[in-house]
This record gives structure tokens, C-alpha cells and sequence, in this order.
């Protein structure tokens, strides 16, 4: 077990999360498009992803105890010490792999927060035309009771 293997487990983990961030975009876009049809099928592609991550994130836990030890460090050094600990070029590879993965992570956190905000609105006009239409819309009051105020309209402000 040494630092190449670690290596090659970080690009695995790179290309799982390059695909699970073109997946969270893809999911981004159906539900743009107001077209729910795709909407169940595209988070169970980013369930299936996320499910697949954490077992390479486990390999990789594996792979940096084992490199970890070999260079005296102790188990889940993070890859910034490694990198320190490494020889020759390893040191600029596993920085390399650190930045990528920050800069992924970063960017899947965005759009999944992004997305969590689009289920959320979309939910909630749901929500409020279903009521509408049975005449029983309800808010809450400044006391923090709900109540039925008058029926609310909606506004397509495409328009």
C-alpha cells in the first residue's frame, strides 16, 4: 500500500464526483423545466451516486491509513499532511487531488443547495394551488396561529 494507490483512489473518487455534480445539474435542469415526469428517476441516479461515493470514500480511508503509516503519520492523516510527508512529486499530486476534491465538494454543496431551494418552492406552490382549490389555504398570523385569510391568487410572472 503506498501513495500511488492512494492516488489512484482519489482520481476514482474525482470522476464519482464529477459525475455526481453533472447529475445534480442534470436534476437542476428537469426541475427548471417544470417537467416532474424525470424528477424521481434523476435523484435516484443521485442517490445511486452518492451510495457508490461512500464506499470509494471508505477504499480511500483504507488507502491513507496504510500510506499514512508507512510514512510514520498516524491513521486519517488528511491529505494536506501527506502531501508534506511525501517525497518528490506525490507532494504536488496529492495537493492537486486535495484541491480538486475541495473545489468539487464546494460545488456540489451549491447546486444541491440550489436544488433543496427549487423542491422547496415548487413544493410549496404546489402546496398553496391544491389548497386553493379546496378553498381551505391556510397562513399563520402574527400570533403564530394559522388562519384562513382570503383565497390567494397566483401570478405567472413569466407573463
Amino acid at each position: 500500500m503506498g501513495v500511488a494507490e492512494v492516488s489512484n483512489v482519489l482520481w476514482r473518487e474525482r470522476e464519482q464526483l464529477e459525475l455526481l455534480l453533472f447529475k445534480l445539474e442534470e436534476e437542476r435542469l428537469i426541475l427548471l423545466s417544470g417537467n416532474t415526469r424525470w424528477v424521481a428517476h434523476a435523484s435516484h441516479e443521485v442517490q445511486l451516486l452518492v451510495e457508490q461515493l461512500r464506499e470509494t470514500e471508505l477504499l480511500r480511508s483504507m488507502e491513507v491509513d496504510a500510506y499514512a503509516a508507512s510514512v510514520g503519520m498516524p491513521p486519517s492523516s488528511s491529505l494536506k499532511d501527506l502531501a508534506v510527508a511525501s517525497d518528490g512529486p506525490w507532494a504536488s499530486i496529492l495537493t492537486s487531488h486535495r484541491d480538486a476534491l475541495l473545489e468539487l465538494t464546494g460545488e456540489i454543496a451549491r447546486v444541491s443547495a440550489h436544488n433543496r431551494e427549487v423542491l422547496a418552492i415548487n413544493a410549496r406552490a404546489t402546496r398553496e394551488t391544491l389548497l386553493n382549490l379546496t378553498g381551505t389555504l391556510e397562513t399563520y398570523a402574527p400570533t403564530g396561529r394559522t388562519t384562513s385569510p382570503a383565497p390567494a391568487h397566483l401570478i405567472d410572472r413569466a407573463l
